[in-house]
């Protein structure tokens, strides 16, 4: 990069994978509707018709199978943001840039007036793959956070409204849905067996030119390139390859020459904005465990070994006398933490999960974030001089290890502060840090709150020091409340904010 800085830019992408198959000119719906694993959802389509065995690649470096396979089923995403939720982007992005290193970087001016109409929505666009035959997609998190319209476009020109399913910020992935039937999907593949320098394509909507389609070969796996911020519960694992991606392909897929996903286009490395040699995927073993997570509880199920971790490099290896360079070190124990009840102690050295070599934080992390709380794992670690076993029940942030299904969130009009409100996320209060809160999703022009200052996307912690939990916390303290009150807050990027209301 010479002297410029090298900053990490996320990219709204897109890339398709996957054996889309099609009968007689159309998709046949299979006669059970009811499912809770995509994966089981698109083998039961595949066998209907005598499809269950894997698509063989073409021989050589021949890209033409794999195009024609998969381009029916990546989407063009469009988004809609409300006039103060441009602005609040913007100054977001102006920000994060000073404060992270340039985290968005520089966006190209295509980009930067997606988010610069002043007395109009504001509009930005990105990709998405479909895992399902009834409209079920796949894209970042990125892409659609907060936006108030999201329409998706088929690579055959229909356009559907999508619904946000659920999102999760920790791994920037979304699940979207469509009124769609007997559409076209990607077929998932399995990026555990991807070998480094395996050709891969990615086919997203770049710049607005949809369904386009590039080549690269995998350079690296496993890579934490520190995308999504100083949250400690993010997971970044992220398949590394030099397939040309840019602006608008995020959320798309990235797939193997058999026409299979094997990750979904996140990020690129660029001192420009654009495509500089490298692009990151998310994993299709991650991608397949939180798109059945929100398509089951509606939110992630989140499983945690209980310890603080680094890598083991030749510096930590001569200062605590490890022998060699291998494995995960472990830096610090949770008290009655999944780790600690299981016998790991500080200064163990993990070597493998279920016989699963991990020599990198994101690789022990990406391949824990499989699993959810309740679920079991066995561990091989070094003591000293000495090889061990344990077996350990994973939990989650709370210390159970139950599933927790997420209750019905529904957006709440309170005409006393001219505010739409939501019940927030378990994921966006794992990353502001918070065990309480309610979203502002939309403010009436002229409202109290506009007039305040306060912007969209503000999550709503205190009122006159009383938490609020709900959208009817918010009413009633403001029923029973006389004079004016003082609501503490965040905004999605970590700001604190106070606003004084006359009521």
């Amino acid at each position: 990069m010479g002297n410029g800085k090298l900053f990490l830019l996320l990219v709204l992408a897109a890339v398709l994978g996957g054996g889309v198959v099609w009968v007689a000119g159309r998709m046949a719906t299979p006669a059970d509707a009811t499912y809770s694993s995509f994966e089981a959802r698109q083998k039961s389509w595949l066998s209907a018709f005598g499809l269950g065995g894997s698509t063989k690649a073409m021989a050589g470096s021949d890209f033409t199978m794999a195009s024609r396979l998969v381009r029916p089923a990546v989407v063009h995403i469009q988004t809609k943001y409300g006039r103060s939720k441009g602005r609040l982007l913007d100054r977001f992005r102006q920000e994060e840039s000073e404060d992270m290193e340039g985290l968005f970087g520089q966006p190209d001016e295509g980009y930067r007036n997606f988010h610069n109409f002043e007395g109009q929505p504001a509009e930005a666009s990105g990709s998405g793959v479909i895992i399902s035959d009834d409209g079920y997609i796949v894209t970042n998190n990125h892409v659609i956070s907060q936006a108030s319209e999201i329409t998706v476009v088929l690579d055959d020109k229909r356009r559907y409204k999508a619904k946000l399913v659920g999102a999760d910020p920790t791994t920037d992935l979304a699940l979207l849905r469509v009124e769609g039937r007997d559409l076209p999907f990607v077929r998932y593949g399995n990026s555990d067996s991807l070998q480094i320098g395996e050709w891969v394509l990615a086919i997203g909507n770049p710049f607005e030119l949809t369904s386009t389609v590039t080549a690269g070969i995998v350079s690296a796996k496993a890579r934490n390139i520190n995308i999504l911020g100083r949250d400690n519960m993010a997971v970044e694992s992220f398949i590394q390859t030099d397939a040309a991606v840019n602006p608008g392909n995020s959320g798309g897929a990235l797939v193997n020459l058999r026409g299979e996903l094997i990750g979904i286009n996140t990020a690129i490395a660029s001192s420009t904005g654009t495509y500089a040699g490298y692009s990151f995927a998310v994993p299709v073993t991650l991608v397949k465990k939180v798109m059945d997570d929100l398509l089951r509880y509606g939110e992630v199920q989140r499983a945690l070994l209980g310890v603080s971790i680094r890598d083991v490099d030749a510096e930590l290896a001569e200062e605590k006398s490890i022998p060699d360079t291998r494995g995960v070190y472990v830096a610090g124990v949770l008290e009655r933490g999944a780790a600690g009840n299981a016998g790991i102690q500080e200064g163990d050295v993990i070597l493998k999960v279920n016989g699963i070599e991990v020599n990198s934080v994101s690789a022990l992390q990406e391949y824990v974030a499989r699993y959810r709380p309740g679920d079991k794992l066995k561990l091989t670690y070094e003591r000293g001089s000495h090889m061990r076993e344990t077996q350990l029940v994973l939990r989650n942030a709370a210390g159970s290890d139950k599933i927790a299904k997420a209750e019905p969130r529904r957006p709440v009009e309170v005409p006393a502060l001219g505010a739409t409100l939501l019940t927030s996320s378990t994921a966006l209060r794992a990353v502001l840090g918070v065990e309480n809160g309610v979203e502002v999703v939309e403010l009436a022009e002229g409202s109290i709150l506009e007039a305040a200052g306060m912007q969209t996307g503000f999550v709503m912690l205190y009122i006159d020091k009383k938490p609020v939990r709900k959208p009817k916390d918010v009413e009633t303290i403001l029923k029973n409340s006389k004079g004016g009150v003082l609501i503490e807050g965040m905004y999605p990027d970590g700001r604190r904010a106070y606003y004084a209301l006359g009521m």
